[in-house]
């Protein structure tokens, strides 16, 4: 089966419509917790904090972000790209994302299965379909 693989903009608009999506939720968790009293600083940092340590790497685990999901691309097993991949590999691919930023997709266009360092680090590959 001849695999198809997402470009450099696919996945940064996959990206702008994951951030989009949690910029939404954290306006929403702010109103909500606006209606209540007294609530501690440190449950609304958690809350919102908590957005960016759950929100990609659970849902790449369990099948696609919203994202990836309107783009058409997901992440998958580079040994198998059929298979997902596991959380745990999830949230080494997201902390290496995080922590080398932009620099983690020149590689995109060094090698035929367009896999940024992200990818290469966590195992995995983006399939478009």
């Amino acid at each position: 089966m001849e695999e198809n693989y997402p470009d450099l903009k696919d996945r940064i608009q996959s990206m702008f419509i994951d951030y989009m999506l949690i910029v939404g939720l954290m306006f929403t968790f702010t109103e909500i917790l606006e209606d209540f009293e007294n609530v501690p600083n440190w449950l609304r940092i958690t809350l919102l904090a908590g957005l960016f340590v759950v929100y990609e790497p659970i849902c790449v685990a369990l099948g696609a972000t919203v994202g990836n999901l309107m783009m058409g691309i997901r992440v998958r097993e580079h040994s198998e790209p059929t298979q997902k991949i596991t959380l745990t590999q999830s949230y080494i691919r997201y902390l290496a994302k995080i922590f080398l930023g932009a620099i983690s997709f020149f590689t995109i266009h060094s090698n035929p299965q367009r896999r940024a360092i992200h990818d290469l680090i966590s195992g995995s590959v983006m399939t478009k379909k």
